[in-house]
């Protein structure tokens, strides 16, 4: 099975921290040369230096963009010309009541989780047809299928990762280049620490109780009953994107935890 990823080139959006860290260290494990991204120059030099301990003889080099603007996808294709693989990591999401969310909020979340995705794609397309050889991955979520009722919007812009993924997919039938979405469930990444810690404080428990609470009552269909693990994720996404995955294509594979039910 080959797993080797030496002389390929990715690019991870949103990767220094949560998902998109762990996914820039697992792709970087099986010798691909990672970029990683960031919105401010401290935060990707941070995610550089722990990189590059972790993984020294890698090639690493940092594009702190911001990519929920064009302005912000167009600066990084022009530092970075070429990407093997590109992972759609870039993703927001904000608990808010529906008849609270304003216009700017689905707005900036379309923006952000699904254009950046859209952008990047197009732009790195066209090399990796040249080469005949490419991956695409879209982070998606289980609450692309299960919308959450807290957050609407967020769950709108999942579905719609999905629906791009697999309509790139089509239009790569028959090349070495695959695309497909990975479905998390409710993972330990930076952002959900914060908003199970915030929902701890409130609730006047601690973060394990809040844990439990939570799968209890917002996802009690999940199997895994905790928080998956960043690496968990990041273990499919990698897979992926290696040559052993080469029949996977226009695909959403789960890493849930079970919380979906259906089996098709």
């Amino acid at each position: 099975m080959d797993l080797s990823l030496r002389s390929r080139l990715a690019l991870v959006t949103g990767s220094t921290a949560g998902i998109g860290y762990a996914v820039a260290s697992e792709l970087a494990a099986f010798g691909a040369s990672v970029i990683v991204n960031g919105r401010t120059p401290a935060r990707v030099d941070a995610a550089l230096a722990t990189l590059r301990v972790a993984h020294p003889g890698v090639e690493f080099s940092g594009a702190a963009f911001d990519l929920a603007t064009a302005a912000g996808c167009d600066a990084l294709v022009a530092a970075h010309p070429r990407a093997d693989i590109l992972v759609n990591n870039l993703g927001i999401f904000e608990p808010k009541p529906f008849e609270k969310i304003p216009d700017a909020d689905w707005m900036r979340f379309f923006e952000t989780n699904v254009m950046s995705g859209v952008r990047l794609s197009r732009a790195y397309l066209g090399g990796m047809r040249e080469a005949n050889w490419g991956r695409i991955i879209f982070v998606s979520s289980e609450s692309g299928l299960n919308i959450p009722v807290e957050m609407v919007h967020y769950g709108m812009t999942k579905t719609a990762q999905l629906a791009v993924a697999r309509g790139i997919a089509e239009t790569v039938a028959g090349t070495g280049i695959t695309v497909n979405s990975v479905l998390p469930g409710p993972t330990s990444s930076e952002g959900v620490e914060s908003f199970v810690k915030q929902m701890a404080d409130r609730s006047g428990v601690d973060a394990a109780t809040m844990e439990r609470e939570f799968f209890r009552t917002a996802r009690p269909t999940s199997l895994l009953r905790r928080f998956t693990t960043v690496g968990e994720v990041a273990n499919m996404i990698a897979y992926l994107c290696t040559p052993a995955a080469s029949a996977t294509n226009g695909s959403s594979v789960r890493v849930d935890g079970g919380v979906v039910k259906t089996i098709a």
